[in-house]
């Protein structure tokens, strides 16, 4: 039974990780050290296997076969990886390192400027430096800063930065073009799922979707190898848009029993599959767990766009692929009863959405 209260505040003192990066020369605190099955750990024999890469162009060619093979690329991405990079995406690539260098430029503000933007785990909209609310939990190496971007009702000024002074409208520039290229990757998901190219849309809530980012920093790590900079999890929304630091890899990806560091291409963004999709896909799609490493000579910055379900609509498997043979695998819920779920229990793999199956 999920406790439908929402925590106002944190159960210890927020201590921020960029202020620790600058004072712990040699070792890290034991509140970031992880246990020994969760910290990272290299395989030689992935070191030049990345996630598929697609080139988006494919999708607008009057050559049916080159159009054919492009959903067809997007298809078996989100069943057998359920991440993929695309290049030729239609976002300015200008936009794209002005949005990151912006936030990179929050960061480094000076501590009692960011202070005043201080997050609770209420909505976590704000500057923050942890997830979950499970007192003496063990904490990832990191900072971030997530907003709201839609629905225009959740859209609340005061809690975007002033500074850098473009930060608010570079965001809404960024936003509106992310919007529109989540837009045409759900029909391409629903086509090639059999449904209805606006099926997906549809059961998000048409326009009025909700949408977030998460811009995600980083700090330098005397201690890489004891810690992540974010924990195992899959994303509980419906598809993430990450724009990577293309300078610094990061990002590792479980694929079967191995994780797999993903190599950024240059102004390309990486596309996951998130867990409200894997629902409403019946697992077809399946949002598949990723963590981040950190790394001792350099910060990173990345930014996650989260394009969710309406948050009162219950979602559940499309009764366009629930049959005798494939049963609906997953209760109907709605985004804010499941994004509660998250809140109370932090990032735990895959272990969330799992949870939620049907007892056949």
């Amino acid at each position: 039974m999920i406790n439908n209260s929402s925590p106002q505040d944190w159960p210890e003192p927020i201590i921020r990780v960029q202020s620790l990066s600058q004072t712990c020369i040699d070792s890290i605190p034991p509140r970031y050290i992880k246990p020994l099955n969760d910290r990272p750990s290299t395989n030689s024999l992935f070191e030049s296997t990345n996630i598929p890469i697609i080139d988006l162009r494919g999708l607008y060619s009057i050559d049916p076969n080159e159009k054919a093979s492009t959903f067809k690329k997007i298809s078996e991405a989100c069943n057998e990886w359920g991440f993929f990079q695309i290049v030729n995406h239609g976002v300015s690539h200008d936009l794209m390192d002005l949005a990151k260098e912006t936030w990179r430029q929050f960061f480094h503000l000076p501590m009692e400027v960011k202070q005043e933007y201080s997050n609770s785990p209420k909505t976590y909209e704000g500057y923050g430096s942890r997830l979950g609310v499970k007192k003496g939990a063990i904490l990832d190496w990191s900072d971030y800063y997530y907003l709201h971007y839609l629905p225009l009702s959740l859209k609340d000024y005061n809690k975007w930065p002033s500074l850098p002074p473009s930060c608010r409208e570079v965001f809404d520039e960024y936003g509106k073009e992310l919007v529109k290229l989540c837009g045409r990757l759900m029909k391409v998901l629903s086509i090639n799922l059999g449904l209805e190219e606006d099926y997906l849309q549809s059961a998000f809530g048409g326009e009025d979707i909700g949408a977030c980012i998460r811009v995600n920093f980083y700090p330098k790590c005397p201690q890489p190898e004891l810690t992540l900079g974010l924990s195992s999890h899959s994303d509980p929304g419906g598809m993430t848009i990450l724009l990577p630091d293309d300078e610094v890899n990061g990002l590792q990806v479980r694929k079967n029993d191995n994780w797999i560091t993903v190599k950024p291409l240059r102004n390309a963004f990486i596309v996951n599959i998130g867990d409200q999709i894997q629902v409403l896909s019946n697992a077809i799609y399946k949002s598949v767990e990723h963590r981040v490493l950190v790394n001792s000579h350099k910060e990173r910055v990345s930014l996650a766009f989260f394009y969710n379900p309406k948050s009162d609509i219950p979602i559940e498997p499309a009764k366009e692929l629930v049959k005798p043979e494939t049963p609906a695998l997953y209760p109907a819920m709605t985004f804010d009863e499941y994004r509660l779920f998250i809140r109370m229990r932090g990032p735990c793999g895959k272990s969330q959405v799992e949870s939620l199956k049907s007892p056949r």
